[in-house]
């Protein structure tokens, strides 16, 4: 399907890389990246766009094309990445947008349907928590601690080297369940994308790393009853990095909140799941 790349500057003087999908006149869904656009599977917009609407995926800040400085140490915090999906959502449509959250972007769409409501019609949140990088609550499920352990003994490649950051980005995602070979061709396609071969910016877009300095306080976990629009939570049943009971706490904890769990699912979305993640994500448009 065809597909329009560019960039939006919001105006607050922001610059978020942007590809559209679809009808311009149709209702729009953003997609808001974890951190990158690409973490959002090319089919799964297209099935979205394919269903009657607008899809709009972006970077986050420090991410693919959009704004990037200096990733070791944001100037902001995770509110100016909540209201850069609210200055987007208005800038591209007058009316309400779906918003959608994928890992750490699940962060920045969570506190962005709370801090901006009149921004958003429904929110999709997949593979995320309810609350910031860091330890988590006492009833929340931690990251695997053997895949954690394993992960962290993996040699860093050379960040400057687009083969060695994509054999990385395979290796990490075998010991996460996820597919290696999709892991390699996103890599590799996050790495052209990025803003620079330095190091500290590859690891941003690859891995998120700038969400560890991110100031993310104020808590906004027991706000989300406060969540009046239709929102549906997508979890892999097999995830080990934001295991599967995170998902079941955000729907129990957003009134009304559909959860739909993918049984064979790790962190990422595979091609296979995208009809049902699509028809879901469709279906609450009419809730």
């Amino acid at each position: 399907m065809p597909s329009t790349v560019g960039s939006v500057r919001t105006r607050d003087g922001v610059t978020l890389g942007v590809e559209q999908l679809g009808d311009p006149a149709a209702p729009l869904v953003l997609l808001a990246g974890g951190p990158t656009m690409l973490s959002w599977p090319d089919v799964l917009c297209e099935a979205l766009a394919r269903g009657g609407r607008h899809v709009v995926r972006y970077d986050l800040r420090d991410a693919g094309a959009s704004t990037t400085v200096d990733p070791e140490a944001p100037a902001y915090t995770l509110r100016d990445l909540a209201a850069d999906a609210a200055a987007l959502a208005r800038e591209l449509d007058d009316r309400p947008a779906h918003l959608a959250g994928i890992g750490v972007g699940g962060l920045v769409a969570q506190v962005a349907a709370l801090d901006h409501p009149d921004a958003f019609r429904a929110l999709t949140l997949v593979g995320t928590r309810p609350v910031a990088p860091g330890k988590p609550d006492d009833d929340l499920p931690d990251h695997d601690p053997t895949t954690t352990t394993r992960r962290f003994a993996l040699p860093m490649p050379d960040w400057s080297d687009r083969v060695a950051v994509a054999d990385f980005a395979a290796a990490r995602a075998e010991l996460l369940g996820d597919d290696p070979a999709a892991a390699r061709a996103t890599a590799e396609r996050m790495f052209d994308r990025a803003a620079s071969t330095e190091p500290a910016v590859q690891l941003a877009n690859q891995l998120g790393t700038v969400f560890s300095r991110l100031d993310c306080r104020p808590r906004w976990r027991e706000r989300l009853p406060e969540l009046v629009i239709p929102a549906l939570v997508v979890h892999g049943r097999r995830d080990r990095f934001f295991p599967v009971g995170n998902g079941e706490a955000l729907a129990r904890e957003i009134p009304g909140a559909r959860l739909l769990v993918l049984d064979d699912v790790a962190t990422a979305l595979p091609d296979a799941t995208v009809d049902q993640v699509a028809d879901a994500m469709l279906a609450l448009d009419l809730a």
